[in-house]
């Protein structure tokens, strides 16, 4: 008979994976190809399931890879450190490369094999935040970035860690933590591209997703996790990934992740990494947890400050409507009248609930919209995400949270249908628009009190370029009274 220690030995992760969604090879009869009967597999299956409720004895798996030491893939290289600290990968050769000496992006010196994918992506010349960011992270140092969306900041901290990990070592080197699914997705898929040629391992883990499928990608271990505070937490407590030779930690949005709640969590992750690691964080605010955390956690820092959106602002027309609360979608809609075509548009209002609702008010007035945020399986944001990169939506009704992970720099629109609860918030929506040169249009909904005191706050900051109008909509009530 075959026992349960003889089915974890005899079947790997992926095959496990396979069986349970009706892949598994059969030969004539009862039989397997591993020679074992199929009442057997079944029987002890089911013991595989019970442990734990996951399909796959993950807690046995990593007691299996424990006790295996991290290999280099390939030759061995006795005594050999991991490429870090700036110094150009040693491995472009023997990863098969054309080595023809440093790239210059820049002023700044990468290797070959990074500059090639960085030339492939069409970077010229780095912006602000990369050129601060990256001669800092490649020499070494911890680093806080002050910016906000769409200053290239992924990039800014992804070169630094495609470059400094060892591709040949399977150990997990560096992780980052994202407050979001899709910004994790997102910030994966750059570093893939940044990765072309040097060829890491990049794995995002995230919820909304089998756990099991993340089971197979991280055994054995990627050199570069992306990962959400929770998911990566709950590997952790798993033993299916471990973090004890991750050389860097980066938290970006780290602003965000304490706005959700993950405040505990970052603290959690930070504390299973060595205390000799190199920390980067980037944050568009810097509320007292986050100073408090880079106290902590992070050594003599290196800041870097930057203020795009700020700088973009002359670009973007800033309205603002007084509205009564019960006339908001009226007033809204009559916008969308004068507009006439419906533009790529993003729409933020403050609760899950409410962009449900105004969703499905705009989708039954005949406009091409769709909601996204968190409460959304991750199925359904990933179609959402789709149709509006497709032109087939027009217009995402977005909370704050779900619209930290999209980057979409041909939105021309940005209307804060519920008010921001500051002036740092009402930065990072018109910051949505107005990208790579281009105009834009801001509009924001006042009409509670709360509201009112946002608004001077915010006008504190831009001065004469927030302007007042009038809605069409009580434009016409009182013409119709005048009439009257």
């Amino acid at each position: 008979m075959t026992t349960l220690g003889g089915l974890r030995s005899a079947l790997s992760p992926s095959r496990l994976l396979k069986w349970f969604a009706g892949q598994g090879t059969t030969t004539q009869g009862t039989t397997t190809t591993e020679g074992a009967p199929q009442e057997t597999i079944a029987r002890d299956a089911v013991a595989l399931r019970d442990n734990g409720g996951l399909g796959v004895d993950a807690p046995a798996i990593a007691r299996k890879r424990r006790r295996r030491p991290p290999r280099h893939r390939g030759e061995r290289r006795e005594g050999q450190a991991p490429a870090l600290n700036g110094a150009r990968p040693a491995s472009d050769e023997a990863l098969g490369q054309d080595n023809q000496g440093p790239f210059l992006f820049g002023q700044l010196q990468l290797s070959a094999a990074v500059g090639r994918a960085i030339h492939d992506m069409g970077y010229l010349d780095p912006t602000p935040i990369q050129s601060g960011v990256i001669t800092r992270m490649m020499g070494g140092k911890d680093v806080v970035g002050q910016a906000q969306t769409g200053t290239g900041k992924t990039s800014a901290f992804g070169i630094p860690l495609v470059e400094m990990v060892d591709p040949s070592l399977d150990a997990v080197q560096a992780i980052v933590l994202v407050p979001t699914r899709e910004l994790a997705q997102q910030v994966t898929k750059e570093i893939e591209r940044l990765a072309k040629y040097r060829r890491p391992r990049v794995v995002a883990l995230y919820g909304g997703q089998p756990i099991v499928k993340q089971f197979v990608r991280l055994d054995p271990p990627p050199q570069i996790i992306v990962g959400t505070p929770g998911r990566v937490l709950d590997h952790i407590s798993r033993s299916t990934l471990h973090l004890d030779r991750v050389k860097i930690a980066v938290l970006d949005e780290a602003d965000e992740m304490l706005d959700i709640g993950f405040a505990p969590d970052m603290e959690r992750i930070l504390r299973t990494t060595p205390r000799g690691r190199q920390t980067t964080l980037f944050s568009a605010t810097m509320p007292p947890f986050i100073q408090r955390m880079i106290n902590r956690y992070m050594r003599d820092p290196q800041w870097v400050q930057v203020q795009p959106e700020m700088a973009t602002v002359p670009e973007i027309r800033q309205v603002y409507y007084e509205v009564a609360a019960r006339d908001k979608v009226r007033a809204l809609k009559a916008l969308l009248q004068e507009w006439g075509e419906l533009p790529r548009a993003l729409v933020f209002c403050r609760m899950q609930g409410s962009v449900d609702r105004l969703a499905a008010e705009l989708q039954r007035s005949g406009y091409p919209v769709e909601g996204i945020h968190g409460g959304m399986t991750q199925a359904v944001r990933t179609n959402v995400m789709a149709a509006f990169r497709s032109g087939k939506v027009k217009a995402l009704v977005s909370t704050n949270v779900a619209a930290r992970g999209l980057d979409f720099p041909d939105v021309t629109h940005v209307v804060s249908f519920d008010a921001p609860q500051n002036a740092e918030e009402y930065i990072h929506r018109i910051g949505r628009t107005g990208r790579m040169g281009r105009g834009g249009l801001a509009i924001t909904l006042v009409s509670d009190i709360e509201d009112f005191e946002v608004l001077d706050a915010v006008k504190k900051q831009m001065g004469d370029a927030l302007e007042r109008a009038t809605s069409s909509l009580y434009a016409a009530d009182r013409g119709a009274r005048s009439a009257g």
